[in-house]
């Protein structure tokens, strides 16, 4: 579990996050949405480390990320696993050697099995055989799923991702969703993603946090986000004529 509490951060004049307070759960997909230039990205950011809060706190399982030393903190960053919004492959890498990459870098296995672990990780997203292939010989799906079990490979108790399905069509898409959110459950994982997609809110939305100019305007669930109060929220969500036609229909 991951708990945000008070959380504030700025850029020169400008007030990004104000006061925001979230819990993210285990074994459950986690999604922050908002508008572009709503702050969810800025909050991930400060969530993974890249930035820093001007105040607040960031709590791993009770364990402030904030108030870590370095070493602490490297020591809690080999527990989260990340998927960018680019699958962000090693172009020049086999598939094998892209999804063994982490191994290499932090894992005290030995090369056997290290590789046995790999192509563990690319069974469990269905891409077991593609292990030779480069990521220029295969689909946008493919290298996704690739970036899954590089993600994957450490066995993280987090997972980041950063618009999963950005680029991707609707069919792979929740393709990708499924992936993620079985994942998740089956390692216990505590997952969080920026998402836009609608679809994804709809689809795995186990835990939603809607922020809007900075602050979290609301929490709750896919079944609970149809139901909501909250206008700007249902402006943001029932845009399209497809969930607003959803949302009549169980009124």
């Amino acid at each position: 579990m991951i708990e945000i509490k008070h959380l504030y951060k700025s850029f020169e004049d400008k007030d990004v996050l104000k006061d925001i307070n979230a819990v993210f759960e285990e074994g459950k997909t986690n999604l922050i949405i908002g508008q572009s230039g709503s702050g969810k990205t800025v909050l991930m950011k400060n969530i993974v480390g890249l930035f820093e809060p001007d105040k607040g706190e960031i709590l791993y399982d009770g364990r402030d990320f904030v108030k870590m030393t370095k070493r602490e903190k490297v020591l809690i960053r080999r527990e989260m696993g990340m998927i960018f919004q680019s699958a962000a492959l090693f172009d020049s890498m086999s598939v094998l050697d892209n999804v063994k990459f982490p191994l290499d870098m932090f894992s005290d296995k030995n090369e056997v099995d290290r590789i046995r672990r790999a192509k563990f990780c690319l069974d469990r997203v269905n891409l077991a055989g593609a292990e030779e292939k480069f990521p220029g010989e295969i689909s946008g799906g493919m290298q996704k799923r690739v970036a899954i079990a590089r993600a994957i490979a450490l066995n993280p108790k987090y997972l980041f991702c950063d618009e999963p399905n950005s680029g991707l069509d609707p069919k792979t898409s929740l393709v990708i969703d499924d992936l993620i959110h079985s994942i998740t459950e089956e390692y216990k994982m505590t997952t969080i993603i920026n998402t836009h997609d609608m679809n994804s809110v709809m689809g795995i939305g186990e835990n939603i946090i809607y922020i809007c100019e900075g602050r979290m305007e609301w929490q709750g669930n896919k079944d609970q986000i149809m139901t909501s109060t909250n206008e700007r929220l249902n402006s943001f969500i029932f845009a399209s004529d497809l969930f607003r036609k959803v949302k009549e229909a169980n009124s």
